[in-house]
């Protein structure tokens, strides 16, 4: 019996676990030259010539062409670590793929992947365990911790010159936005700016609303003002139904229009009798409206984000209205500084100067575009990281202290492990010290050297004892300031564990010309398709990871 078509193409067996663990593998070779604080940077430039410069892991596998579907699976693993805890996403791929090569090894020893599987989940909860147990408890108002997480996420980033200052505003930012419901990171809105020092780098206790006034005449500057903010449009409402005016006569036409004045007028008197200041509104206004609110010396923004509604909202303490009939002095926010100023050659209206402030800016400066998106990605992740502590409460050293500690410790737990599962327990063990590894040999030191001599220093019982890739030595990394929140270990453990899992226990892969209810892929005669993107170049080695050497 014929059960698949003359155009398919399948792979079983080990020739399918290999050509997956291949695709895993290559996608974290991809990323592991970026580790650590001498980790090189990827150029990635795409088809239209657009160029990113970064080593941030995340965002050189998203931008990435990658079609085999094995090797979205790790891809994935960096997502999910950056949208869970912000940072890690190399260390999470790079432990996935070492996974992968460990686990290759065994397979070839004819251990069988469930039982690779089964150990590798049974280590993955004992290092959770350890970590957890080993982890050092922070207080919120430990500032000082807090700052050094921050500048250990930028170490090795574009931000790193000046981490000390960015650290410092970091940490300012995500305790002004932390509330009774936890911290919500959309509420610190980073603004960067080409041209400038990175040291120029400021906080804003506030918001920036990326709009100018709508009129020249209005004022540049509104001191202990109130704010009304309205998500509508400052016109004449339309009527719901079509309607038609026959004018017969020129006198008419003009009472018409003296009547549409008339409604603006007593639109921007409500303003006046709430006694506003400044108003931020969500649609348009009309050009009559804006010549009285000018009169008024009321200051006005059109075409506000909603966004940055709620945004200028929670820092004011307004309410934002969508109906001015309805506003009232309860519904406005107060600021004791409302400015136009320009910043990066545009003009942008500051409200600060506000009591308690929920919603912040984070102006970068830098001296290109590429110079300065590299910050922002380092400042994302520094917000994450000291999110994660501020909410989880506990950190670990860096320098591959963790990773070395965790290799120690299971390899004694693979003693207590019966059947071949042990041997699964102690590869992950080994894998766990690509890390460190990785750590020596981008920063250019003997990786032999250096692992024997962490190890040593974790027999000893030093957990905090961690690889300086400045002078190779290994040093307490708690004393030295090098820490990480928990969850970002924990995190990438988990996120490895469970996409090396899943890809192993595959044994089967099937490409089709086209699958019934799927999205074909490319049409071009490099490989069979596969549903939501395809295989891209076949099924054999690599199999299609697509433009994968290119980008890079």
């Amino acid at each position: 019996m014929i059960v698949l078509s003359e155009d398919s193409q399948r792979t079983s067996g080990k020739d399918a676990q290999s050509m997956n663990i291949t695709a895993g593998k290559a996608v974290a070779e991809s990323v592991r030259t970026t580790l650590g604080p001498k980790g090189m940077d990827k150029m990635l430039v795409d088809n239209g010539g657009s160029v990113v410069v970064t080593n941030d892991g995340v965002t050189i596998l998203k931008e990435m062409d990658i079609d085999h579907p094995a090797a979205n699976m790790i891809v994935e693993v960096s997502e999910t670590q950056e949208t869970e805890v912000g940072d890690g996403t190399t260390s999470a791929v790079v432990i996935a793929g070492e996974l992968l090569d460990q686990a290759e090894e065994l397979i070839d020893q004819d251990i069988h992947a469930t039982t690779v599987a089964q150990g590798y989940r049974q280590a993955a909860e004992k290092a959770k365990e350890i970590l957890e147990a080993e982890a050092i408890e922070v207080s919120p108002d430990d500032r000082e911790t807090l700052i050094n997480i921050a500048e250990t996420a930028m170490t090795g980033k574009g931000a790193e010159g000046s981490k000390d200052l960015l650290a410092e505003l970091v940490v300012d930012a995500v305790l002004a936005v932390q509330d009774d419901d936890g911290i919500d990171l959309d509420n610190i809105n980073v603004e960067t700016v080409v041209g400038g020092s990175i040291d120029n780098a400021e906080l804003v206790e506030g918001v920036i609303v990326g709009k100018e006034r709508v009129d020249e005449n209005m004022p540049y500057f509104a001191e202990d003002a109130n704010i009304a903010v309205f998500d509508g449009a400052f016109e004449i409402a339309e009527t719901e139904i079509d309607a038609e005016v026959n004018v017969t006569d020129p006198s008419q036409l003009q009472e018409f229009i003296d009547e549409e004045e008339k409604q603006l007028k007593e639109m921007v008197d409500q303003l006046v009798a709430a006694d506003v200041d400044v108003v931020f509104v969500g649609d348009g206004i009309d050009d009559m409206a804006k010549h009285y609110l000018a009169q008024e010396g009321i200051i006005a923004a059109r075409r506000v984000k909603s966004s940055e509604l709620t945004a200028v909202a929670r820092a004011t303490g307004a309410r934002v209205v969508a109906n001015l009939d309805d506003l009232s002095e309860d519904d406005l926010g107060f600021a004791g500084s409302v400015a136009q100023k320009d910043i990066g050659g545009d003009q942008r209206i500051f409200v600060e100067d506000v009591e308690d402030a929920k919603s912040v800016s984070l102006i970068v400066r830098g001296g290109t575009e590429h110079v300065v998106d590299e910050i922002e990605r380092a400042i994302d992740d520094s917000l994450g990281v000291v999110r994660s502590t501020l909410l989880e409460g506990h950190v670990l050293p860096g320098g591959g202290a963790p990773e070395a500690e965790l290799a120690l410790q299971l390899r004694d737990f693979a003693d207590s492990v019966g059947g071949r599962e042990q041997l699964a327990v102690e590869a992950f063990a080994e894998a766990l010290e690509v890390i460190p590894r990785t750590l020596a040999e981008n920063a250019g030191l003997d990786t032999i050297d250096s692992l024997v001599e962490l190890r040593s220093q974790h027999d000893s019982g030093e957990f905090g004892a961690g690889l300086d890739a400045y002078t190779g030595d290994v040093i307490d990394m708690e004393a030295e300031g090098v820490v990480e929140p928990l969850q970002v270990k924990t995190q990438a453990i988990e996120s490895a564990t469970e996409a090396a899992v899943m890809i192993l226990r595959i044994d089967d892969v099937i490409a089709a010309g086209d699958l019934a209810g799927g999205q074909v892929g490319d049409d071009d005669d490099d490989g069979p398709d596969m549903p939501g993107g395809g295989m891209g170049g076949g099924m054999g080695g690599m199999g299609g990871m697509g433009g994968m050497g290119g980008a890079m």
